[in-house]
């Protein structure tokens, strides 16, 4: 574990070399809010987008950037203050940027006492004013740092106090007059040296660039070699011809875009080219050797993949009725699943994720689990699909440590500590079990407000005895059978302990659903986290629906 320069605290992992696996707190704080998230004298808006104090009033420039390639490394006085010149000092004036560490020095003052006591203080650097929230709107806080770190823009944050900040700097006193032509000769050679440079900057950069790419590309086939019963390897002009020049898309969503084909046999297949930049080549060889060798009734068929310049393809089977969001959440009141189908459909899935986990080579953990990440063929046969996250791990090893990946709202308790095992996909199963057999998403804002969250109320439901109060209520079907569905959100609680020990494996559910197991009976039902629940909400209420419930490839 590391406290890095910016303030963020990282926890490393060896394996060959030092590397990354978890960023503590940066579910909790913004990006703005570290010590030197964009560096010293900076201010930092949105998602960490640095930038250097400009005065609205002037045009002059009191401040530059230490990079302009790196804008986190902060930026620099272009005229440092000086104690012997204090009267050419003035303030940059800057509305709603606040400091991390804002302790008051001076209470219920105005903003001009403010500034001034600043200016009397040689080593003071700025001037930060935080209106309080009395009668006085006039007065407040003033807090005098001797440092500037990064400031914070207050649009980021929930704080409800304005603030206004001055930043001392230092004016340029005009120089004796020199001879115009010493002066242009000394813009001129500037010019010329900082072009020079400039441009031998960007040669070596794009040098660079071009060997980084060939030796990825050299590492991904290595890969590829090393992946046993690779499907076929198809070339770019097979897949332009095949999908009619990607002509026919079907949508898009997760790391890419999908396009419908059709084989010189008439088999309908689905090629999804993936995008994403560095995410592209790790969700690629992921899903290669995660399914590019295995074989069942309830994964996605991995029929090819292409891999072409710098573009990634993956061919699959097609699935006509697409993924399974499309059929449970009732957009449409025509797509209403009756109850066998239903259950055929859990069946399919428990079936495909018991195989990844229990029956590969190695185990296959998929890591999103989810209703878009389910396809249905015609005869609403489920598999399983995208691969892009999954996690090859052995079967000696109990559990692995890994960065944070899915989706909100399917994410199981154990990933805030980026210690997992299986169970994490019994747990994202349980969310799609519940959302299935309610008819709705985990969070829906348009439910009363004491029921946003489906886990609130299968809680309540669970302490109460009133499970059957959560069975679909647009399905005539389901309702009729409700004592059954009734035992299967039992399974479903079941798979939402949240101690991850107390849940079943994916075997054990599929002898339940099989009927030659029953469920366990001694069940916690606190089955939240706030932390966790809080992220998946905010993240549910902000996300764009995409087109993923017409995809027939994996997303």
């Amino acid at each position: 574990m590391k406290l890095m320069p910016d303030g963020h605290l990282k926890v490393f992992e060896w394996q060959e070399s030092w590397s990354v696996v978890a960023d503590l707190f940066s579910d909790h704080l913004g990006e703005c809010n570290y010590p030197l998230a964009c560096g010293r004298n900076a201010l930092c808006s949105g998602n960490q987008q640095c930038r250097c104090p400009v005065s609205s009033s002037t045009r002059i420039d009191y401040f530059r950037a230490v990079n302009d390639w790196q804008p986190n490394l902060g930026c620099f006085e272009i005229t440092p203050l000086t104690c012997n010149a204090t009267q050419d000092q003035t303030f940059i004036e800057l509305e709603n940027f606040i400091s991390f560490n804002f302790v008051a020095d001076m209470k219920r003052v105005d903003t001009e006492t403010c500034k001034q006591a600043c200016a009397n203080n040689c080593s003071c650097k700025a001037a930060l004013f935080q209106y309080g929230n009395g009668s006085d709107s006039s007065s407040g806080d003033c807090y005098l740092p001797f440092e500037l770190f990064t400031l914070m823009n207050l649009d980021t944050f929930v704080i409800h106090n304005s603030t206004i900040t001055f930043i001392k700097v230092q004016n340029v006193r005009s120089p004796p007059s020199a001879s115009k032509s010493r002066s242009n000769l000394g813009v001129i050679l500037t010019f010329t040296i900082g072009s020079v440079l400039f441009l031998l900057g960007v040669i070596g950069f794009l040098i660079n660039v071009t060997r980084k790419r060939r030796l990825d590309t050299q590492r991904e086939e290595e890969s590829l070699g090393e992946v046993l019963g690779l499907p076929n390897r198809f070339s770019y002009e097979e897949l332009k011809t095949i999908t009619e020049n990607f002509n026919k898309k079907l949508g898009e969503g997760g790391f890419g875009v999908v396009f419908k084909g059709t084989l010189e046999d008439g088999s309908k297949i689905a090629v999804k080219c993936l995008g994403g930049l560095g995410q592209v080549n790790k969700s690629f060889l992921a899903e290669v050797q995660s399914i590019g060798s295995i074989h069942h009734v309830n994964l996605v068929t991995l029929r090819g993949f292409c891999a072409w310049k710098s573009q990634r393809f993956l061919v699959y089977e097609f699935m006509s009725n697409g993924s399974l969001d499309r059929w449970i959440y009732h957009g449409d009141r025509e797509k209403v699943l009756e109850w066998k189908c239903r259950k055929k459909i859990i069946r399919d899935v428990a079936k495909g994720l018991a195989y990844l986990h229990e029956d590969c080579r190695q185990k296959i953990i998929h890591l999103d689990i989810k209703p878009q990440n389910i396809l249905l063929d015609s005869e609403f046969n489920a598999r399983v699909s995208d691969f892009g996250l999954s996690k090859l791990i052995d079967r000696n090893q109990p559990q692995v440590m890994t960065t944070v990946r899915g989706t909100p709202g399917y994410l199981a308790p154990e990933w805030l500590s980026s210690v997992i095992t299986e169970k994490v996909d019994v747990y994202s199963f349980g969310i799609v079990l519940l959302e299935m057999l309610c008819g709705r998403k985990k969070f829906d804002i348009s439910q009363p407000e004491e029921s946003w969250n489906l886990l609130d109320v299968l809680q309540k439901c669970w302490e109460q005895g009133t499970l059957q109060d959560m069975v679909d209520k647009y399905s005539k079907d389901m309702q009729t059978h409700s004592s059954e569905v009734v035992e299967m959100i039992k399974v479903a609680s079941w798979c939402l302990q949240y101690d991850f020990t107390k849940r079943p494996s994916m075997s054990m559910v599929v002898k339940v659903l099989e009927g030659v197991m029953k469920v366990e009976s001694n069940l916690d039902s606190n089955f939240t986290d706030p932390r966790l629940q809080n992220t998946a909400f905010e993240h549910d209420k902000d996300m764009t629906q995409l087109m993923a419930s017409v995809l027939s490839g994996p997303r």
